[in-house]
């Protein structure tokens, strides 16, 4: 029975995912992200988040697909110990600067929502407080409704092509709901209710993490005969990236759309053999997408009071801030997945392993 199948060349796409979702918010107008070559990469790096949510259900397959059975609440606790410990510290780090810093008032409301992870349910709470944090909404979304898609519709050697229909039929109205709404007149632009329900609302982005589990279980069914060398086809779906998000003309590509270069991506770099995995098995690149979690989750508490610091040591220059607020974060998030997420999740499966055993 298949534990855990751990893809190190995967780890540190999570990384670039993260980081380019970090310049997004905060470096855009640094070089050399404002220079015309890469701003229109920048200006829709957001869809990191997209590449999370694929990458989500990839991973949650291959992990569980040998599996006849989950334990909804086992599968709960662990998903729960791996991401609350590092987003708790988030609120409490943005709860003190708040309060402590800039004396802002913080609705009880607001801070519940974050706390129990269901602000993305509410469209004009959607960003709030930690607003990275929507994700981890979605996220939880998922988590929940992983154990029951998958005791009654997956099982060890489903039938692909069953599944694909439902699946890809439901990728593709949810695409056409997202694009029919955003040229509708209910959609009201930026920012507006509109524009959190249509770009935050968790069931918009179920679909992506159901292809993801297709992906997963092609994966699991392919991995022995299909495993060579694919340098040269993740090199020209990466350049079809770069050309989709250059000519992407009125496709959003936010809830999903790009799973179909997203999704070949992450089978082909899964199944790879070749110069590209070999570099992305790097111990020191594999760590940093370990830490990524922590660097997209701590972004903003780590921006506020990185700037705070740059305005009392006399630091003006935007360019150099951002790379300095870069080295906090990243070294701020490997001091937390060292001494805080690591260990508290494997406390917590030592303590319920232990249980088990009683």
């Amino acid at each position: 029975m298949l534990v855990f199948m751990r893809i190190d060349q995967l780890t540190f796409t999570r990384f670039v995912a993260a980081i380019l979702i970090v310049v997004f918010h905060f470096g855009s107008e640094s070089f050399p992200f404002n220079s015309g070559s890469l701003s229109f990469v920048i200006s829709q790096a957001n869809v990191g988040v997209s590449y999370f949510f694929i990458l989500s259900g990839f991973v949650m397959m291959i992990a569980y697909g040998d599996k006849d059975k989950i334990n909804t609440i086992a599968f709960l606790r662990n998903r729960l110990a791996r991401i609350y410990p590092v987003y708790f510290l988030s609120l409490m780090l943005l709860f003190i600067y708040y309060v402590s810093v800039i004396f802002a008032p913080i609705s009880p409301v607001d801070l519940i929502l974050n706390i129990i992870l269901l602000k993305a349910w509410v469209p004009n709470k959607a960003t709030i407080f930690n607003s990275p944090g929507w994700t981890l909404s979605v996220e939880l979304f998922f988590y929940i409704l992983f154990p029951f898609v998958f005791n009654w519709f997956y099982r060890k050697g489903s039938n692909i092509i069953k599944l694909a229909l439902p699946i890809v039929s439901f990728w593709l109205i949810s695409q056409l709901i997202l694009h029919w709404f955003l040229y509708s007149e209910l959609y009201k632009g930026y920012p507006s209710e509109s524009h959190n329900f249509i770009y935050y609302w968790p069931l918009m982005h179920f679909n992506e993490f159901l292809i993801g589990n297709l992906a997963g279980l092609i994966f699991l069914q392919q991995k022995k005969e299909r495993v060579r060398n694919y340098d040269w086809q993740i090199l020209g779906i990466l350049i079809l990236i770069l050309l989709a998000l250059k000519y992407h003309g009125p496709l959003i590509f936010h809830n999903g759309l790009l799973a179909l270069l997203f999704v070949p991506f992450i089978l082909f770099l899964s199944l790879n053999t070749g110069k590209i995995t070999e570099i992305f098995k790097n111990r020191f690149l594999v760590f940093l997408g370990e830490i990524s979690f922590g660097v997209y989750i701590l972004q903003l508490p780590v921006y506020f009071f990185s700037m705070l610091f740059f305005d009392k040591s006399g630091i003006q220059d935007g360019t150099m801030r951002f790379y300095l607020f870069v080295i906090i974060l990243i070294t701020f998030s490997s001091m937390t997945y060292a001494w805080i997420e690591s260990p508290l999740r494997k406390r917590i499966k030592q303590i319920y392993s232990n249980k088990n055993r009683i």
